[in-house]
């Protein structure tokens, strides 16, 4: 008996510490990819395939790499993150060979997600990681390829998943970042599109949509940055500038190596000041931090010549609009 009690104690303790070395290589990961460093973040990711491999973690992640560095790629133009208008114009600066990478990840972790749930149908993490999965394949064909019934298709079987996982983990709030945004964007569709999904059983409200990624940005854990990133654009389109703003500089401040959320901010920035302008309003205070921001671009020294040239044009941009 005493036999069997020390085996159990064993597996039970070879199974947290494994819970917690994936625990602490994901945090490292993302870490490094919201500072822009690619190569760190897949480094961690691979790990965690090595010390797990039939975990969807490790691939999931991965594919999230990839798909967050298309998008600061095709976007950082106009440094404005998950912008549509920015995707439409960078379509053909997809990487073929980094979108077959994509698919690889997103296909291994939705396979290993699928053999956890044909041995149990009510594991809530492999349901969370299979409607991850499907939420990356609908963001990657809708926002990059601009392929929008497959992004349709996979976002519908992304919250399906994730309502199943809030049936049986009511508090498990990262599973509600697909809802939320396939909720604005539902919502924000024109009249007759939106008579026609609801045909299809899909409705949505801009309203629930950001109340949702709200609770998220503040009650999440993995995806807690994910939806911050999401308000700053959708805050944004909402023209909620301060907001936007507020956001914006959250993440600029835990992740002082981004300069694309510090961009995000000017850009909040911009705009709001505008907006007061027009209403007689005073905007000195928003000045002074919009000149800062640029000012302690303009001096890093760290960055190439590219994003240099990037922030200057910015800066001209900025000036342009306030003109």
């Amino acid at each position: 008996m005493k036999i069997v009690a020390s085996i159990a104690i064993a597996i039970l303790w070879t199974i947290t510490a494994l819970g917690q070395d994936l625990d602490t290589l994901r945090a490292e990961g993302y870490e490094a990819l919201y500072n822009l460093d690619y190569q760190t973040a897949r480094a961690r990711f691979q790990k965690m395939i090595e010390l797990a491999p039939d975990h969807p973690a490790g691939p999931q992640c991965m594919a999230s790499s990839l798909w967050v560095q298309q998008l600061n790629r095709s976007w950082e133009l106009k440094a404005t993150l998950y912008s549509t208008g920015a995707i439409t114009e960078s379509k053909s600066q997809v990487d073929r060979k980094q979108a077959d990478e994509f698919r690889k990840w997103i296909r291994q972790a939705k396979a290993l997600s699928q053999a956890r749930l044909r041995k149990d149908p009510r594991d809530v993490e492999a349901l969370y990681f299979l409607g991850a999965a499907e939420g990356l394949e609908a963001s990657w064909a809708g926002g990059v390829e601009r392929k929008f019934m497959a992004a349709f298709r996979a976002g519908k079987e992304s919250v399906e998943h994730h309502r199943e996982v809030l049936k049986l983990a009511p508090d498990f709030r990262d599973a509600e970042l697909t809802i939320g945004l396939m909720n604005y964007i539902i919502g924000s569709l024109p009249l007759p599109t939106k008579m026609l999904v609801a045909t299809m059983g899909v409705r949505g409200s801009k309203k629930r949509g950001l109340e949702t990624l709200q609770r998220v940005a503040a009650e999440g854990k993995w995806a807690r940055d994910v939806a911050r990133v999401l308000l700053v654009d959708l805050y944004k389109r909402e023209t909620r500038w301060e907001d936007a703003a507020q956001v914006g500089r959250e993440l600029a401040a835990k992740y002082p190596r981004n300069y694309l959320f510090k961009l995000q901010v000017a850009d909040a920035l911009t705009s709001q000041i505008v907006t007061l302008r027009k209403s007689k309003k005073p905007a000195t205070a928003e000045e002074k931090e919009l000149q800062e921001i640029f000012a302690s671009l303009m001096r890093d020294k760290s960055f190439d010549a590219s994003t240099r040239e990037l922030v200057n044009v910015r800066w001209n941009i900025a000036r342009h609009q306030l003109q």
